[in-house]
């Protein structure tokens, strides 16, 4: 009987022994943390009227036919600007105005005489055709540039608005909040203007220009 009992006792705790251990092989279960789902963050959209700053500096040639001399030109800007956006998908569509103090000019001899061309005021009427990639957009620009050309020599000056073209492209991107800032690149021509005191026999004196400047636009 003891030897019954002893065997009974001894399987006993074979299988115990055999059951705990195949209960350690076994994989444990993970405890799974909740996962907090990322925060929604709306796509930034263009769409809205904009005004804004911009300044910067332009350069060009202006041809004085009637004696045949091109003066260099060069000078600073700074203005205002208003404008409005429509965005469809990534396509932004808008139209800015700008007006711009310019201190455009240059001089050369021509004749003897010293002739001036000089631009005081810029402003440019345009259309924008831009691509989101959501807060940074590139864009291409062009319409209309109008201006002032005074050309002037020591017999006489003139000093006409005339109506012109324009047409660029540059970057624009959303900084903070409501405010973005831009940079862009145009080429402005005036067309010319008469200055028939300006020499003997008069000339046709013409401005075309490159303009570099950057800007910063309030949204609303």
């Amino acid at each position: 009987m003891k030897r019954v009992i002893l065997a009974g006792v001894s399987a006993l705790a074979v299988a115990t022994m055999m059951t705990a251990a195949n209960a350690a092989d076994l994989p444990r279960r993970q405890a799974t943390m909740p996962v907090k789902a990322p925060e929604y963050v709306a796509p930034y959209s263009w769409t809205g009227f904009y005004i804004g700053i911009n300044g910067g500096g332009g350069w060009g040639r202006s041809d004085w036919s009637g004696v045949g001399t091109n003066v260099d030109t060069s000078g600073g800007l700074v203005g205002g600007t208003l404008g409005y956006n429509w965005q469809t998908g990534p396509m932004v569509f808008g139209l800015e105005g700008d007006v711009d103090w310019s201190g455009i000019k240059g001089s050369d001899s021509c004749g003897g005489l010293s002739c001036e061309t000089r631009n005081d005021w810029l402003g440019t009427f345009r259309g924008r055709l831009g691509y989101a990639f959501n807060r940074v957009m590139p864009y291409i620009t062009g319409g209309l540039a109008v201006g002032n050309v005074k050309a002037s020599t020591a017999l006489g000056s003139s000093d006409e608005t005339r109506a012109g073209w324009t047409i660029g492209g540059g970057i624009e991107a959303n900084i903070i909040g409501p405010w973005s800032a831009k940079i862009e690149y145009l080429y402005a021509d005036l067309g010319s203007t008469d200055c028939s005191a300006c020499t003997v026999g008069g000339t046709d004196v013409d401005f075309t220009t490159n303009i570099v400047r950057a800007g910063v636009n309030y949204r609303f």
